[in-house]
């Protein structure tokens, strides 16, 4: 037995060894994830993604070489623009994201990608994003421009003109059984769990003129996305995956020139979002920190250690040491309850902010209000305690009062809780960052700095 044959192979081998073959860099980025056999009874599409690993159906078999490496492209560029883990990202953000429509924005954007290419087919049914433009946002646009300009999550938000639909749970149960966005999780044997909770989710809207147009699109092609959420990695781990594949992908694209699979760098390349917690902590860490001042009663290590003497009969003129400024770093914290900051992101924010204060062992006032202050809480130094942090939104806010107030606690930096929507006229000479939910981060802060927490 020679080497090759020993090693594992799948479905998709022979496809794979093409897409090298022609693209050797960016196909081989096929190299780079996980390829798994289903089953020959799996009710699945040919082949399909949960954002790591391509699934290969029996179906697969019956396509020509060019249609297999044309669809093994297709999921790789799926997983290498992380579009599966957006899509989750994006749900969370809005609460309902239609993976029918947010499958087919993804899909419009690496079917173009690689169009251009001779060496692979992609199947009769594939929608461009040019096509897609064109019929249902009514936007004439050449695909290389368009390309150039438009995101998976951009492009999804155009399309999504859905509302709320007032359908019953039981009808929308029915439809969750019968009327599918989804085709499950490719890797189930047959159980289609996920795809239904999703399309009975989505059953509890209703199309708009744009979302219908585009829906028509979609009918004939297949849901090749089955996003997994139990295989979500954490924040600081999900960001570290996103910018290894924005760079394998830019090293790639570069290898080939000419012959990459990539059409253009496109405006989907993934983006790396450093999570807030780690932004959060870095820079409460650097405001908390202690700050050295002279201190005329002790001196410096160098005079000691000379003894206060430049040499034979000659001192040295005082040289004043460095001591702490404070006995305790201060850290104010302010929490708009008139804001819409739902129960989850307070309970992510308040374990953060714990966190900190214990580690740098910080003194911590919480301030609570919205046009006015509404309660004070003092913490002792590393004893922040904000596990029962509940708080029902009141209606207007003025952020006056509650920066006055923290004012008077002669604090080292702050951190305001809010979706800024009310005025500060009182500008504070310390450093205030300015703790914003992702549906206001376009709202323009006063002063300070903005960190979106989602």
């Amino acid at each position: 037995m020679n080497e090759a044959d020993a090693l594992p192979r799948h479905r998709g081998t022979r496809a794979i060894q093409r897409m090298v073959e022609y693209a050797p860099s960016t196909g081989g980025l096929a190299l780079w994830v996980h390829h798994r056999d289903l089953p020959a009874d799996a009710a699945a599409p040919a082949v399909a993604t949960d954002g790591a690993t391509v699934f290969y159906a029996s179906a697969f078999e019956r396509l020509s070489l060019a249609e297999q490496a044309g669809q093994v492209a297709h999921e790789v560029l799926h997983i290498a623009l992380r579009h599966t883990q957006r899509y989750m990202d994006l749900q969370r953000l809005l609460g309902n994201v239609d993976l029918q429509l947010f499958n087919l924005c993804a899909d419009a954007i690496v079917n173009s990608a690689l169009a251009h290419l001779g060496w692979l087919r992609l199947p009769a049914s594939a929608v461009y994003l040019d096509r897609l433009l064109a019929q249902v946002l009514d936007r004439p646009q050449e695909v290389d421009q368009a390309l150039l300009e438009w995101d998976v999550e951009r492009l999804y938000r155009a399309v999504d003109d859905r509302t709320a639909s007032g359908r019953s749970g039981s009808d929308r149960a029915q439809a969750g059984q019968t009327g599918g966005s989804g085709s499950g999780r490719a890797g189930s044997s047959g159980a289609t769990s996920n795809a239904q909770a999703e399309s009975a989710r989505a059953s509890a809207f209703e199309d708009g003129p744009r979302s219908a147009r585009a829906r028509a699109l979609a009918a004939t092609c297949p849901v090749d996305l089955v996003p997994d959420p139990d295989t979500t990695a954490p924040p600081e781990v999900e960001a570290e995956h996103t910018r290894e594949w924005s760079e394998r992908l830019l090293r790639a694209h570069a290898g080939d020139g000419a012959y990459s699979m990539l059409r253009s760098l496109i405006a989907d390349l993934p983006r790396t979002r450093t999570p807030w917690q780690q932004v959060l902590r870095r820079q409460l860490a650097r405001g908390l920190a202690p700050k050295p001042s002279p201190s005329w009663s002790r001196p410096t290590r160098s005079y000691i250690a000379n003894q206060g003497r430049a040499g034979p009969g000659r001192r040295m003129p005082w040289e004043p040491g460095f001591a702490s400024s404070r006995p305790a770093p201060r850290l104010a914290v302010i929490v708009d309850v008139s804001g819409s900051i739902d129960d989850a992101m307070l309970a992510a924010f308040a374990r953060e902010i714990e966190a900190i204060a214990r580690r740098v062992e910080a003194g911590l006032v919480l301030i609570v209000g919205d046009d006015r202050v509404r309660r004070v809480v003092h913490f002792e130094p590393g004893r922040a305690d904000l596990g029962d942090l509940r708080f029902d939104g009141r209606g207007g806010t003025d952020f006056t009062p509650l920066l006055e107030e923290a004012d008077g606690h002669r604090p080292d930096i702050a951190v305001v809780l809010t979706d800024l929507d009310g005025p500060a006229r009182f500008r504070p000479r310390w450093p205030v960052i300015w703790a914003v939910p992702a549906s206001h981060e376009n709202s323009a802060v006063p002063f300070g700095r903005m960190l979106v927490i989602d």
